[in-house]
């Protein structure tokens, strides 16, 4: 694999620190984070299932805005040396929003969210009337 190293146009030395940060740092901040997202429906609900390892349930913020479904989550990351002279230290903001449009059929009300091993369960039940029915077979004539 080939890597391009960034030039400093104000001088043809360029110390390790800047391969350093060329190699490992350019580019991450402007990066977003999209979650993937499963998607699934039954006669009683949609369900979500959102992709996000690595945070705690207390990251995640869940609210229902007019006819949307608002997925958000915040977590900041502190990179320490405790056990050297610190020439640099690293603040990480790892955050992601996103969301659906519900259909006039949800209960938005009676969401529930679970976060369990990286994943975050989303459960939208439908309302009484949207709920599947029994099949009703019509006489051809």
């Amino acid at each position: 694999m080939l890597t391009q190293f960034k030039r400093r146009p104000t001088t043809s030395v360029v110390s390790f620190a800047d391969l350093f940060d060329d190699l490992f740092t350019e580019g991450k901040a402007q990066r977003a984070f999209v979650p993937a997202v499963n998607i699934a429906e039954s006669a009683l609900a949609y369900r979500l299932e959102v992709a996000v390892p690595g945070y705690a349930k207390e990251d995640f913020k869940l609210k229902v805005e007019k006819d949307q479904l608002i997925i958000s989550a915040e977590k900041k990351e502190e990179t320490k040396n405790e056990s050297e002279k610190v020439t640099r230290k690293e603040f990480h903001y790892h955050s992601f929003k996103r969301s659906f449009h519900l259909p006039e059929t949800v209960e938005g009300e009676k969401i529930e969210a679970k976060y369990e091993n990286g994943i975050l369960h989303v459960v939208i039940p439908k309302k009484e009337a949207a709920k599947d029915t029994a099949a009703i077979e019509v006489a051809v004539q």
